[in-house]
């Protein structure tokens, strides 16, 4: 599987895909935290992360981490070599997971540069700040693996990337249509965490739906590899 994590999170470097990733993540968390702490005067790193620019931004910028999982390899030919190889196909799902949220966690170490400017301006509440750190990425795990699960069934990216986007937009404004479908938001239950509470439902939800996607992906691959 290391073999898979190492190809994989390389091709993100080798492509502009990383940079772009981190690039346009970091501007959204700049513009947010202008406006949350410059602009505010508060110190409240959490608030970053859940401002309106960075989640809006992520809802974008996952999908380029994910919609080539799959889809690029069936529509290059390579699948077939995919699904013969040695390397067995939940090796190659968790690798390229592994990969992607890798990709999520260096960008996440990167805003602790922000963290410790907040700090210039007064002391921040760090429990808080630790939990919504857990909290985001419990959120972007779940997205990646949905991500993933769409790129299998597609061999087109940009089909791959809108179902992505599609689903956590859905799920964005599903309280706004029944509030009684608020525990289906990801983004309402990732709030808990901006407010300095781990709440074990919300990452028992965040932990199973991940697993759930890695599996149908898993399920999904298998069914291809007996029909090839």
């Amino acid at each position: 599987m290391w073999a898979v994590i190492k190809k994989e999170f390389k091709s993100y470097f080798t492509t502009p895909i990383g940079y772009i990733f981190i690039g346009v993540f970091l501007i959204a968390f700049s513009v947010s935290f202008y406006f949350t702490v410059l602009g505010s005067g508060n110190v409240n790193f959490e608030y970053i992360y859940y401002s309106l620019p960075t989640i809006l931004v992520l809802a974008f910028i996952i999908p380029l981490l994910t919609m080539r999982s799959f889809a690029e390899e069936r529509k290059s030919g390579t699948e077939q070599l995919l699904l013969t190889s040695p390397i067995s196909i939940t090796k190659v799902i968790l690798g390229k997971f592994i990969a992607a949220l890798s990709i999520v966690f260096i960008t996440e170490l990167l805003t602790f540069m922000y963290f410790g400017i907040i700090c210039y301006f007064g002391m921040p509440h760090i429990t808080t700040a630790i939990a919504t750190l857990i909290g985001f990425l419990l959120f972007c795990m779940s997205y990646i693996a949905f991500g993933i699960l769409a790129s299998s069934m597609t061999e087109n990216q940009i089909i791959a990337g809108i179902i992505s986007i599609g689903f956590f937009i859905i799920t964005w404004v599903l309280p706004d249509f029944n509030t009684n479908l608020s525990g289906f938001s990801f983004i309402n239950m990732f709030y808990s965490y901006t407010q300095g509470q781990i709440d074990i439902a919300d990452t028992v939800t965040f932990v199973t739906f991940t697993i759930t996607c890695i599996l149908l992906t898993m399920i999904l691959m298998q069914r291809r590899k007996s029909v090839k």
